[in-house]
């Protein structure tokens, strides 16, 4: 199972041209998707804007060789999921995400470079795409089932789903499904693979094509916003906390009495 490509597999009925047609569109959805919700949402122009106040009221000049530093320090951070101080949600973010890129990057090498049974695909790559779905299922069925937020104790029924979960739903439901179908395939099942292969398409497209409406976008907001707090902070224009008290003031001289009506 774990030795079988399941679209090289797919070629004796569908036509591989038809399979890199599908990729090519999910890819186009998440550019577009992701456009479209930077000009809906006017993300891009907060982010200029923020930018030119920040450099605006900046206390001291950062040179090129600190922006690369600081950038370096941003895509570390990223990688290892620094943001999420809980151990659990790190670790299950962690693994959803490089099991998903993993899977996504085997599927994309599969489809366009060894679409068929006469060309061999390397076995690293075919591992991959299995272990990368399965690793980005543990991760992401651990943080559904375990570290979700306690719907049950906020009076919420434990499976209740909302707008913000169709990303990790739509992406479980994906990654699940393809699995069910590589596996009845190469199981040599005559009905079944057609039946999980069309439920798996149109996982696949809900999750590609709902950029705009799911948090799939967050991954690229997310790193650049984590950029800019880490220039803020550089270059003094951060400011978010009170300023400090007048020194000439006595103790409990700014307390005024209280008023009643």
């Amino acid at each position: 199972m774990f030795t079988t490509n399941p679209f090289a597999a797919l070629s004796a009925s569908v036509p591989s041209a038809v399979m890199q047609t599908y990729v090519a569109i999910m890819i186009l959805l998440v550019v577009s998707g992701t456009l479209l919700d930077i000009v809906h949402k006017k993300s891009a122009k907060y982010f200029f804007d923020n930018w030119r106040n920040a450099k605006r009221q900046s206390t001291r000049r950062i040179s090129g060789a600190e922006m690369m530093w600081l950038a370096v320090q941003t895509v570390t951070e990223a990688l290892a999921s620094g943001e999420f101080c809980n151990t659990r949600r790190r670790i299950a973010h962690l693994l959803t995400m490089y099991g998903f890129l993993a899977y996504v990057g085997a599927t994309i090498i599969m489809v366009f470079a060894y679409p068929t049974i006469a060309a061999v695909t390397p076995p690293i790559v075919i591992a991959l795409w299995w272990i990368g779905a399965l690793i980005a299922c543990v991760g992401g069925y651990w943080f559904w089932f375990f570290i979700r937020v306690d719907v049950v104790a906020e009076g919420n029924p434990r499976f209740r789903i909302v707008h913000a979960d169709l990303f990790v739903v739509s992406l479980l439901a994906s990654m699940t499904l393809g699995l069910v179908w590589a596996y009845t395939q190469s199981a040599g099942s005559t009905t079944w693979p057609y039946v999980f292969l069309a439920l798996y398409l149109i996982a696949t497209t809900v999750l590609f094509g709902s950029v705009p409406w799911s948090k799939f976008s967050h991954m690229f907001y997310k790193p650049a916003a984590a950029f800019q707090k880490r220039i803020e902070e550089a270059n003094g224009s951060r400011r978010n906390l009170p300023r400090p008290a007048d020194k000439t003031a006595t103790l409990g001289s700014a307390r005024r009495q209280p008023q009643h009506y």
